[in-house]
C-alpha cells in the first residue's frame, strides 16, 4: 500500500480535529458552528477545586460543549510539588496571585482575571478564538451554550444576573468608574467575542485591586458582600471594568439556575451553579462541608447519596418544587458520575456493585441528562430583558423596584433580619433590599448585627422624642412573650413610618416602586408592581380585616375621608412619588390615633389588647385617605402559616406573626423575643415535623401544614447558613463536652427548650397568643431547671462527703474537726449557688 504524502497526513488530522470541535454544536442543531469557542474556568491546586473540576469535566463532555476547554491553574511553587489533578483538565499553569505580590493582600478570587490575561497573553488558543465563555469551577452545564444563540454580539457580552451588586447603583460605582450609569450586577456565566475580552481583562484585574483596596466601602450597605471583607471585589472588578470600555451586558436571567432554586415555567436553565446549599427532603449538599475534600483520590467514594427520582415524586405534589428537586439531583448525580468516571482513569478498581452505582449507569439516567437545548422561553424572556438592559436610555418595559423593612437594634429582630434577607435572595424579588435599622445611641454601641444585611440607619422614635409616649409593661408582655411584671415599656411599632420617611429623606433612590415588608416574613416568590397591578396613585395591599376603625366614628375623628379609609397592611407595594407624599401623613396621624387615648376601646378598634397598639396601622390607613389613594387589596400575596390556603393560589410571603402549630410541634414567635439565635453558634428553632409524617386524609389540612413547615425550614435553613458563614466550628468535629452539651440541647427541644429558653406550647391554636401560655411556660421552664439543680446538688453533696469521710479516715481526729467544719461551710453555701443560678434563669 503507497504511503500517503506527510502534507496530506497533517490536512486530514487538521480536518478531524476542526471536524471534532464543531460536529457536537452541529449535532443539536444540523449545522456547522460558525464561529470558534473556548470554554475557560479558573481554579487553584486544592483538593476542593479539584473535585469541582472533575464535575465540570463531565457535564462539559455530558453536555456536548462546543470547542475546547482550558482550566486556568494558579498555584504556587510550594503548592505544585504536592499537587496530584494536572490530569484532570486540559489546563494552563498560571502564576498564582493569592498573596498580592505588591501588597501582599490575601486574596484568592484575584486569580480569576488574573489568569485570564495570562492566557491571553501566552496561550496560542487564544490567537484561534471568536468567543469565549466564562464559567466558575462550582457548575454543572446542561447544554451547549452558544454565545450567538444567546444574543451575544461584538460589544454586547451576554451574561446571568448577580443583583446583590448593589455597589452599582450607589457611590461605589461613582468612585470607581467614570461610567457609573454602564455598571451592570453580572457574574456567573459570561459568553462574550475575544476583542470584548482583550480589551476588558486588564481593566478587570486593575479594578479588583483597586476596589479590594478601597477597605473604607466593604461594607455591606456598599457592596452587599453579607460579610463585609471585600470578598466580592473581583465581582466588582468585572462589572466596572466592563463599564470603563462601554461593554452593555444582555442579561439573561434563564440561563442560571442554583439548585434548590424553582425554575420558571416553560425555562430550560442550560447552567446549574452550585455555590449555595441545597436540600431534597432528608438530604442536603454544600460545597463548604468538602473544602479539603481529597474524595477524586479515594477511590469508591462518592458524595452521600441522594433520593432516586421516583421518591422525589411522592415527596412533592407542587409540579415547579418537584421539578427544582429533580434538578437538585441531577447536580449531585452528575458530580458523582463524574467522580466515578475519574476514580476509574485513576486506576482504581471496579467498584462494588449497590443500586446507587447501577442507577448512575442506567439508562434512565442518561436519558434524564441528556443534553438541553434553549427553550423557547429563554429565548423569549432574553429578549425582553436584553431590550431592556442593552440600551440605558431607552425607556425600561420594567420598573426598577426597591424592597425595605424596619427593625430595632435587638437579637429579636436580627434573626427575623436573618430569614428575611435569606429568603429575599431566593424568591427572585427584582431590585435591591434595604434594613432600616432604628436604634438609640445606647443600643447602636452595643449593638453588633450590622452585616445581616443592606442597612440605613435611623434615629430611634421607641421613646417618642416629644410626648416620651410608652405602653404598660404588662400588655408588651402579652404581645411579646416576656415575663408579666408590671412596668412601662416603648412604643416601637412608630419607628416603622418614622424610618420610611428618613429613609425617603437621606438616601438615593433610583427605584420606581417601593414594596414594603415587616421582619416576620419569609419570601417565596417575587412581588411586582406589574404582576399585582400597582400604579402611580393606586398601591396594592394585603387585606386587614380587623381594622374596623376604617367603618365606624375612628375614621371620622382622624381623617377627612373616611370613605377612601382601606383596611390594609401587611405588604405594601407603592409609586415612590405617592410614598414620598404620603409617608410624613403616615407618620403624623400614627402620632394622632396613638394620643386618642379616648379611643383605644375593642369595639372602636378592634384591637384586643385596648392599648393603641395597632395606631400605626390607623396611621397608615388615615394617612393614605387623606390623600385619597385607593388601594388594590389582593389576598394572594400574603399568608399566615397556620390558615389554610386556597386551591391553586401561589402565596409569595409567609407572615409568621401569630402562633402556628403541626401535631404537637408549634412556633410562636414571641416565645423567641429573648434568645439569641444569632450570635450563639448553631442555635436553630426546634425542627418541624418531616412532611411525610402528615395525614393525608384532609387535603386542606396537608396543604395548610406543609405551609407551615416550609416556614419553620426557611427560618432553620437561614440560621444554619447564617452561622456557617461566620465559621462557625463544624459541630461534628465539637469536643466530648460541647458534643454532650449539643446533646442536651437537643433533649431539651423535646420539652419545647432549645438553650434555656421555653417554648410555651399549651394553647394549639395558630389563631391565639394567650398571657396564660406564656405564664404557663414560664413555670414549667423553671420547674423543671429546679428540679435538674437540685439533682446537680444532691451529686456534688454526695462527692463532697465522700472526700470529707476520707480526710477523717486519714487525717485523725484533730484535722477531722478541722475538715468536718470546712464541709459544713461549703454545704451550708451550696444552696446560694442555686439560688443564683435560679435567679438568673429568669432575668
Amino acid at each position: 500500500m503507497a504511503k500517503l504524502p506527510v502534507v496530506v497526513v497533517v490536512v486530514v488530522m487538521a480536518a478531524l480535529v476542526l471536524g471534532l470541535s464543531t460536529s457536537v454544536w452541529g449535532a443539536g442543531t444540523g449545522q456547522e458552528a460558525p464561529w470558534r469557542i473556548h470554554t475557560l474556568f479558573s481554579v487553584e491546586c486544592q483538593n476542593y477545586f479539584d473535585w469541582q473540576t472533575v464535575g465540570l469535566m463531565n457535564s462539559y463532555k455530558k453536555a456536548q460543549q462546543p470547542g475546547p476547554i482550558t482550566r486556568l491553574l494558579s498555584c504556587t511553587d510550594e503548592e505544585k510539588k504536592n499537587y496530584r489533578g494536572m490530569n484532570l483538565a486540559p489546563t494552563l499553569e498560571v502564576p498564582s496571585m493569592s498573596r498580592h505580590p505588591k501588597t501582599g493582600d490575601w486574596y484568592p478570587a484575584i486569580n480569576k482575571p488574573a489568569g485570564v490575561v495570562h492566557w491571553l497573553k501566552h496561550s496560542k488558543e487564544a490567537e484561534n478564538v471568536d468567543w469565549v465563555v466564562i464559567l466558575d469551577a462550582d457548575m454543572i452545564i446542561r447544554g451547549p451554550i452558544i454565545p450567538w444563540e444567546l444574543g451575544a454580539e461584538k460589544g454586547k457580552p451576554v451574561a446571568a444576573l448577580y443583583g446583590y451588586l448593589v455597589g452599582c447603583d450607589n457611590m461605589l460605582a461613582q468612585l470607581h468608574t467614570k461610567h457609573p450609569e454602564l455598571c451592570d450586577k453580572v457574574g456567573g456565566l459570561l459568553a462574550m467575542h475575544i476583542d470584548d475580552l482583550r480589551a476588558l481583562a486588564p481593566l478587570w484585574l486593575s479594578k479588583t485591586e483597586e476596589v479590594r483596596e478601597d477597605r473604607a466601602h466593604w461594607a455591606t450597605n456598599f457592596t452587599g458582600d453579607i460579610y463585609g471583607k471585600g470578598w466580592i471585589s473581583e465581582m466588582y472588578g468585572y462589572s466596572f471594568g466592563a463599564a470603563e470600555v462601554g461593554l452593555r451586558h444582555k442579561i439573561n436571567d434563564n440561563l442560571m439556575l442554583y439548585p434548590g432554586y424553582i425554575p420558571r415555567d416553560g425555562i430550560e436553565p442550560i447552567l446549574l451553579h452550585y455555590g449555595l446549599p441545597f436540600t431534597v427532603g432528608n438530604w442536603s449538599f454544600s460545597k463548604l462541608d468538602h473544602h479539603e475534600d481529597g474524595i477524586v483520590y479515594d477511590c469508591g467514594r462518592l458524595f452521600p447519596e441522594p433520593p432516586y427520582p421516583r421518591e422525589v415524586k411522592l415527596m412533592e405534589a407542587d409540579p415547579g418544587k418537584r421539578r427544582a428537586l429533580f434538578l437538585s439531583l441531577e447536580c449531585i448525580n452528575t458530580l458523582n458520575e463524574g467522580l466515578l468516571l475519574q476514580h476509574a482513569a485513576n486506576g482504581c478498581s471496579k467498584p462494588k456493585w449497590s443500586k446507587y452505582l447501577s442507577f448512575l449507569k442506567s439508562k434512565t439516567f442518561a436519558d434524564l441528562t441528556r443534553p438541553k437545548f434553549l427553550s423557547p422561553g429563554s429565548i423569549q424572556a432574553e429578549e425582553a430583558v436584553t431590550q431592556q438592559q442593552v440600551s440605558y436610555e431607552s425607556r425600561r418595559p420594567n420598573p426598577k423596584i426597591h424592597t425595605i423593612f424596619s427593625t430595632e437594634c435587638t437579637t429579636y429582630f436580627d434573626w427575623q433580619t436573618v430569614g428575611l434577607i435569606h429568603s429575599f435572595h431566593q424568591s427572585g424579588q427584582p431590585g435591591n433590599i434595604t434594613r432600616l435599622l432604628s436604634c438609640t445611641d445606647e443600643d447602636l454601641k452595643l449593638y453588633s448585627g450590622h452585616d445581616l444585611a443592606p442597612t440605613h440607619y435611623v434615629p430611634s422614635m421607641s421613646r417618642h422624642p416629644l410626648t416620651g409616649d410608652w405602653i404598660p409593661k404588662s400588655l408588651d408582655s402579652v404581645t411579646s412573650g416576656s415575663r408579666n411584671v408590671l412596668g412601662w415599656a416603648k412604643y416601637p411599632a412608630i419607628n416603622k413610618p418614622a424610618a420610611v420617611l428618613h429613609w425617603l429623606n437621606h438616601a438615593e433612590i433610583d427605584a420606581e416602586f417601593i414594596v414594603i415588608l415587616d421582619a416576620d416574613m419569609i419570601l417565596r416568590g417575587p412581588i411586582t408592581p406589574w404582576e399585582f397591578k400597582a400604579e402611580r396613585g393606586r398601591p396594592v395591599s394585603t387585606p386587614y380585616g380587623y381594622l374596623i376603625g376604617c367603618d365606624n366614628e375612628l375614621a371620622q375623628m382622624h381623617t377627612r375621608h373616611p370613605e377612601a379609609c382601606d383596611k390594609v397592611g401587611g405588604v405594601i407595594i407603592m409609586h415612590i412619588d405617592d410614598l414620598r407624599k404620603f409617608a410624613l401623613f403616615w407618620l403624623h396621624k400614627t402620632e394622632e390615633v396613638r394620643a386618642d387615648k379616648a379611643h383605644y376601646a375593642r369595639n372602636i378598634t378592634g384591637d384586643i389588647y385596648e392599648s393603641g397598639w395597632i395606631s400605626e396601622m390607623y396611621g397608615y390607613s388615615f394617612g393614605a385617605a387623606e390623600l385619597n389613594l385607593r388601594h388594590g387589596i389582593n389576598s394572594e400575596i400574603l399568608i399566615y402559616p397556620g390558615y389554610i390556603p386556597e386551591p391553586g393560589v401561589k402565596y409569595r410571603v409567609f407572615h409568621y406573626g401569630l402562633e402556628f402549630v403541626v401535631g404537637n410541634w408549634s412556633f410562636d414567635k414571641a416565645n423567641w423575643r429573648d434568645t439569641d439565635l444569632i450570635n450563639k453558634c448553631w442555635a436553630k428553632f426546634p425542627d418541624p415535623p418531616d412532611p411525610s409524617t402528615l395525614d393525608t386524609s384532609n387535603d386542606d389540612i396537608q396543604q395548610r401544614d406543609l405551609l407551615s413547615i416550609e416556614c419553620a425550614k426557611k427560618l432553620n435553613e437561614a440560621l444554619f447558613l447564617h452561622h456557617k458563614r461566620r465559621n462557625c466550628p463544624d459541630p461534628n468535629s465539637l469536643s466530648t463536652s460541647a458534643w454532650d452539651a449539643s446533646k442536651e440541647a437537643k433533649m431539651s427541644r423535646k420539652f419545647g427548650r432549645l438553650e434555656e429558653t421555653y417554648v410555651a406550647k399549651n394553647d394549639h391554636s395558630p389563631m391565639n397568643i394567650s398571657k396564660q401560655s406564656s405564664i404557663s411556660g414560664a413555670t414549667t421552664d423553671k420547674t423543671f431547671s429546679s428540679f435538674r439543680f437540685w439533682l446537680i446538688g444532691l451529686w456534688a453533696f454526695s462527692v463532697l462527703g465522700f472526700l470529707a469521710v476520707m480526710l477523717v479516715l486519714f487525717l485523725g481526729r484533730r484535722g477531722r474537726g478541722r475538715k468536718t467544719k470546712n464541709y459544713k461551710s461549703k454545704r451550708m453555701s451550696y444552696p446560694g449557688i442555686l439560688d443564683m443560678n435560679g435567679h438568673d434563669r429568669d432575668m
